[in-house]
């Protein structure tokens, strides 16, 4: 990497999240100077202790060592962006209350991170953006001072991304030639193939394969329904389906599709198309309908005044500690307000209100696996407690 007259090579604003800190351990492993710049005291505290504050397997070594050879720093200075070659933002687009993609917080940022910023450093967007971010950010900016921005979108399994970031190819745009020119070079370093797109093109990837999954899934859950009310088992209609069929093999099992992106990005990409994305809200209103559809079927057994029902599994998905936008807690209020008693269970997230997964199998009488962890794999439900197994794990 060229020596200038800057501190670090890479910033990472947002640097101590999900998206953030993989990618600054990977550039930090291949030799670079890297910043984690963040807001979040807390854990940047941990990550200084060389301590993951999330799951992100193979992750904690290279924290610890890339600590240790002084190649990783933690700031929660934002004037340290002016200190770096790169800067790379990473900090989550959420929607506004009216589920409509909330551009303007993403904005305000970069008009302050501005002020430490200048044209010769290289502006890489990492994070999901809404079409023509990018070019309203240049306006910003200011095209006639010629700022290098390139956007270059995440594509990673959350709890992989170490991993997944020295396997995958890299999409990389910029507004520039020069801009693209940079942002190659810098991920060049870890990826094993770089695909060179348009702006426009890179802005749709990203919220396309966030789409395209969550429209799968919704094709899923929607057969698991109509099995459901067919009084078929879905997981055995499925196996049937991809069992030496390779045409059917992407056929995903029925279960909650939540997290802080598919929803999100689908909504995005529903509100870009003037509302006219017809499959995306069809596939909305089947996987947030799924938690009132397992309601509404134990209702029709049972006064769930008078049941105690476990959920196993509160995370947004298998092996991993994330709670945000999981649909488990959907579950769970849905239940209350028809009366039932809910008990809450994780291997991998903690809250004090959670049980073990042997207390709440004994105590309940109906039990829903919320995400298939591998440690549900062999549990014993005693005699007389229903299981509701979207997943088929059992």
């Amino acid at each position: 990497m060229e020596e200038r007259k800057y501190d670090y090579d890479v910033t990472i604003v947002g640097g101590l999240g999900h998206v953030g800190l993989p990618l600054g351990l990977v550039f930090a492993a291949k030799g670079l100077r890297v910043c984690l710049q963040d807001i979040d005291a807390k854990k940047a505290e941990l990550v200084q202790k060389g301590v993951m504050p999330f799951i992100e397997y193979g992750a904690e070594p290279i924290l610890k060592d890339v600590l240790s050879n002084g190649k990783l720093k933690v700031s929660l200075d934002m004037a340290k962006v002016a200190r770096a070659r790169y800067v790379i933002i990473t900090i989550g687009t959420p929607v506004d209350e009216y589920l409509n993609p909330n551009t303007r917080a993403f904005l305000n940022l970069l008009a302050t991170l501005k002020n430490y910023l200048k044209p010769d450093q290289t502006i890489i967007v990492r994070s999901t953006v809404y079409p023509n971010t990018c070019e309203q950010m240049l306006k910003m900016f200011g095209k006639e001072e010629k700022w290098k921005i390139a956007y270059c979108p995440e594509r990673i399994v959350q709890g992989y991304a170490v991993k997944e970031l020295n396997e995958l190819p890299q999409i990389v745009s910029g507004m520039s030639e020069e801009a693209e020119r940079s942002a190659v070079e810098l991920f060049s370093l870890i990826s094993p193939k770089i695909i060179k797109t348009s702006i426009g093109e890179a802005e749709l990837v990203k919220l396309f394969s966030n789409a395209w999954r969550y429209i799968q899934f919704a094709v899923t859950n929607q057969f698991f329904m109509i099995s459901e009310n067919f009084g078929v088992n879905y997981d055995h209609v499925r196996q049937a389906m991809v069992d030496g069929y390779g045409r059917a093999a992407t056929l995903p099992s029925a279960g909650f599709a939540a997290g802080p992106c598919l929803l999100k990005d689908t909504m995005q990409l529903a509100a870009f198309s003037g509302n006219n994305f017809l499959l995306g809200h069809a596939a909305m209103m089947i996987n947030e309908g799924l938690p009132n559809f397992i309601v509404e079927k134990l209702k029709c057994k049972y006064d769930l005044h008078f049941k105690t029902v476990g959920i196993l599994g509160m995370a947004f998905k298998a092996e991993i500690d994330d709670i945000r936008d999981s649909l488990s807690y959907k579950l769970g209020k849905i239940l209350r307000f028809y009366g039932a008693n809910v008990l809450y269970s994780d291997e991998y997230a903690t809250d004090p209100t959670f049980i073990t997964k042997e207390k709440l199998i004994s105590s309940s009488d109906v039990v829903i696996i919320g995400v298939p962890h591998s440690a549900y794999r062999k549990i014993v439900i005693p005699d007389g407690v229903e299981v509701v197994d979207l997943w088929g794990i059992l």
